[in-house]
């Protein structure tokens, strides 16, 4: 059964919505790189704070540092907002932050080589670090064929254009998250795709694990394939250097072992993940995205009313 038609005052709101994406995305093509990720700098550390995701980051710093002091954590949550303000405005340019035009350096190149020499795919696995994007650049412009979740944007027309704005620097390929998604991934994988995933948000139903001290709920699907198709896990993960500048580090790879105890094996490989996201936040806090709901309800409750 075809889906119903959007309401006319739906899809105006749409119409518009994507009419303003493509002001500013040429907008911001026509302006010197550097110059634009400042700009989102700037704009998003005076707006960030006025929001209710700046509460969610405040009380998400307070639960994985709890011996932070508060001249600390705003500082941190400047940053963060910088950071993200400058990924905003680095996404219309995504094409010009790769190897190639020599504004990423990469740590661990030869594992990507050896990836893209063999013939059996991998499970690349990351967080919200810095400018997330980088990586898939990183892994394309190495030769891997790679599959990538993503989560649609609401409007059908943005997220037409999000597409083709990856496609600028060579994805071709989305695998969008849930039922259609596991089952795109699973396809990949036999037909000797690899995979990429973002593996540091909340995952209702997942597996528990440790995290900052907290147990999260963890997507189990990269320790899940890794043990069905016999690969390993590899992370990744994207420093920004200065302005729009990164070094992407290709990490020591992670074996999820096979002991026959499904379940347990998949808790280890979750776990692993866990903990290379939380050693990656612990050395450049002010470059992940606190904005997430990482941890599960109770532990937000727990620290008592927001601040104000």
């Amino acid at each position: 059964m075809a889906n119903p038609k959007p309401p006319l005052s739906r899809r105006i709101a749409w119409r518009l919505e994507a009419i303003g994406f493509d002001f500013v995305t040429l907008l911001i093509r026509s302006l010197p790189i550097d110059f634009a990720s400042a700009c989102g700098a700037v704009l998003f550390r005076a707006l960030g704070p006025l929001t209710s995701a700046h509460k969610t980051a405040e009380r998400s710093l307070r639960l994985a540092f709890p011996q932070m002091d508060e001249i600390e954590r705003e500082r941190l949550l400047g940053e963060q907002w910088e950071n993200f303000g400058r990924y905003i405005f680095e996404f219309p340019v995504l094409d010009r932050l790769t190897p190639r035009s020599g504004r990423v350096e990469v740590l661990g190149a030869e594992r990507l080589e050896a990836i893209r020499a063999s013939d059996k795919p991998t499970v690349f696995v990351s967080g919200h670090f810095a400018n997330l994007e980088v990586m898939t650049t990183v892994i394309v412009e190495a030769g891997i064929a790679c599959d990538v979740t993503y989560r649609a944007a609401n409007n059908p027309l943005v997220d037409a254009r999000i597409k083709r704005n990856r496609y600028r620097y060579g994805v071709r390929m989305f695998a969008p998250k849930g039922a259609e998604g596991a089952r795109s991934l699973l396809e990949a994988l036999t037909h000797g795709r690899s995979i990429a995933m973002m593996n540091d948000q909340r995952y209702d139903g997942g597996v528990e694990g440790p995290f900052f001290g907290h147990n999260v709920h963890t997507n189990p699907a990269a320790a899940r394939l890794a043990l069905r198709f016999g690969t390993y896990i590899q992370p990744m993960s994207i420093q920004r250097l200065k302005g729009a500048r990164f070094r992407c580090v290709v990490h020591e790879p992670i074996l999820v072992q096979d002991t026959g105890q499904r379940s347990r094996d998949i808790e280890v490989g979750v776990a692993a993940i866990n903990a290379f996201i939380e050693a990656r936040v612990r050395e450049r806090p002010g470059e992940w995205w606190w904005l997430h709901r990482r941890w599960p309800a109770e532990a937000y409750a727990g620290l008592g009313p927001a601040k104000k």
